[in-house]
């Protein structure tokens, strides 16, 4: 009889086979699964420091698991807010809505923040500045698609040290989101959204954030640093109250002139902190421990804030990375143990990458620039008035956007194209713009690649504005010291993508992929519903079968 059984279950094998039909084996779903994102991460930061690394932290991800080589964003502006809501949402700003971290909000006239909200109040500190959720979220995340998936029985918990980095992919429905109050804090913290009142296990760790305020000095002999260009160069920024931006640094006496508990933001400490209280979250919560999948996010910060500070190749980048990788194999030893090897999935990526130093590239004979916004604004009021005789049709300029005031081009019956598309051929020839995209072009005509889908794919008709602009390579608005990001280049889109564990294969390829297949590929993993605005494709390739 069992000859028989398996002789039907053979022939059917062979049926699903000659039909094209795949067999799936039955493998389990984690127990947990946890979404690192590194804040300004380019991708070769992983070749760059490769040798320095240990085997159990960023080497065990790529070893024993997949390693998608060639990872971009596929819009712009490519900051920390839209990255993050990208990454699990699994689509772009022209869907999810968060097109920066701040934009113009041209119904209020008035500057958003992408995770502000007035109706809820902190939770854990007291102070008007932290009132913060996902409302503006307009898509649900995977986290909450999770949620739906289980009827709240999953549990999913945000942490950062920005407030964006935990709130967005996090979503909507999370159980918890905290991120890190410095100043004169020092506290994780949230919102009522969430909570009206912070676990204890939260206001525990809160005690001891004063530990992590000690000497920064380099983990390895400051000659060991290879990787990076001297200690001691004119394209950092120091902090204040220190005369060069080397090592080593007291932060605990630097911190009374670089706001307190926010210098830890710009240190590796900053990271430490962030791992340590993702354990304890663990723990006191509970993760990977049920019948269920829940789901932790995790957002790295202080990579984005020592990249603007000190440049792509400093030797304080390479240390916040040598110093990550320990954190990251502090945390993977913790999940090993809780959790259970071979029971967790973790995928890590980054929200952008980063430019090298202009000034920098500049010494090496490289083209690069800074582009100067008040002199630009200046120009662009000049040709407005000039061609169409009328003043203040500018009310703002900002994340490389013209806005228009459209009801002073309405109540004077001017032609709005007309101007959209005169300013979009002037600003071309403006000093380090390189291409320019008007509303109306860009919601009548369909990109399929280049910067022009990418910008694209960043807009958003109700928040972005009627011109958009992209700078030259390597030409940024920003000081001479320090590095930032935020364009459609390849060291700013290319990024790295890791998964390791719960069905996940072990390889890597060069075949590229998008941030927006990242969502789809845990939903694909986990058997749930895509993102509700989902439109990206899951990575066949990285899932086992």
């Amino acid at each position: 009889m069992k000859q028989i059984l398996n002789l039907i279950i053979f022939l059917m094998f062979l049926t699903c086979k000659a039909q094209g039909i795949k067999v799936k084996a039955d493998h389990s779903k984690p127990k947990l699964v946890v979404g690192i994102v590194v804040d300004q991460m380019r991708y070769d930061y992983l070749t760059r420091f490769e040798s320095k690394f240990s085997t159990d932290g960023f080497m065990r991800l790529i070893k024993d698991g997949f390693n998608c080589k060639n990872h971009h964003f596929n819009y712009v502006p490519t900051y920390t807010g839209p990255g993050h809501a990208s990454i699990f949402t699994g689509t772009s700003p022209m869907n999810h809505g968060i097109i920066s971290n701040y934009w113009y909000d041209k119904f209020t006239n008035e500057t958003v923040y992408c995770a502000s909200d007035t109706s809820v109040v902190a939770v854990g500190v007291a102070t008007e500045k932290e009132r913060m959720s996902p409302r503006r979220l307009k898509t649900t995340t995977v986290a909450d698609q999770l949620r739906l998936h289980t009827q709240n029985r999953s549990k999913v918990i945000g942490i950062s040290l920005k407030d964006r980095g935990a709130i967005l992919p996090a979503g909507h429905t999370a159980n918890a989101a905290y991120w890190f109050r410095g100043k004169d804090d020092g506290k994780f913290i949230t919102s009522t959204y969430y909570s009206n009142e912070l676990p204890k296990w939260v206001n525990d760790f809160n005690v001891n954030t004063l530990s992590y305020l000690k000497i920064w000095n380099t983990v390895l002999p400051i000659n060991e640093y290879s990787e990076s260009g001297n200690d001691n160069t004119v394209f950092e920024e120091p902090f204040i109250g220190k005369a060069l931006a080397t090592f080593p640094y007291d932060l605990k006496e630097l911190s009374t002139k670089n706001g307190g508990y926010d210098i830890l933001k710009a240190t590796p400490y900053g990271n430490e902190m962030t791992t340590d209280f993702a354990i304890s979250a663990i723990k006191n919560e509970q993760l990977g421990t049920r019948d269920v999948t829940d789901f932790l996010t995790l957002s790295y910060s202080s990579t984005d804030y020592v990249g603007h500070q000190f440049g792509v190749n400093s030797v304080e980048v390479e240390d916040t990375y040598l110093r990550l990788d320990k954190d990251l194999e502090k945390l993977f030893q913790y999940l090993d143990k809780q959790v259970g090897e071979g029971k967790y999935t973790v995928f890590l990526t980054a929200d952008h990458g980063a430019v090298n130093v202009p000034s920098y590239l500049k010494s090496q004979h490289i083209p690069a620039g800074y582009f100067n916004k008040k002199e630009f604004a200046a120009s662009v009021n000049k040709v407005l008035i000039e061609k169409f005789k009328f003043k203040g049709l500018v009310k703002n300029i900002s994340n490389n956007q013209i806005f228009l005031d459209r009801a002073l081009i309405q109540r004077n019956g001017l032609n709005l194209s007309e101007i959209q598309e005169y300013l979009t051929q002037e600003i071309v020839l403006y000093t380090h713009i390189d291409k320019a995209y008007s509303a109306k072009t860009l919601t009548t005509t369909q990109f399929t690649s280049g910067v022009g889908a990418l910008v694209q794919n960043g807009f958003h008709q109700k928040h972005s504005g009627d011109v958009v602009f992209v700078l030259e390579p390597a030409v940024i608005s920003y000081p001479e010291k320090g590095s930032t990001h935020g364009s459609s280049f390849s060291y700013d889109t290319h990024v790295p993508l890791l998964f390791y564990g719960t069905g996940i294969k072990k390889g890597a390829s060069l075949t590229k992929t998008e941030v927006i297949d990242i969502a789809p590929t845990i939903s694909a993993l986990l058997g749930i519903s895509f993102p509700n605005g989902c439109t990206g494709k899951p990575l066949e390739m990285v899932l086992n079968e």
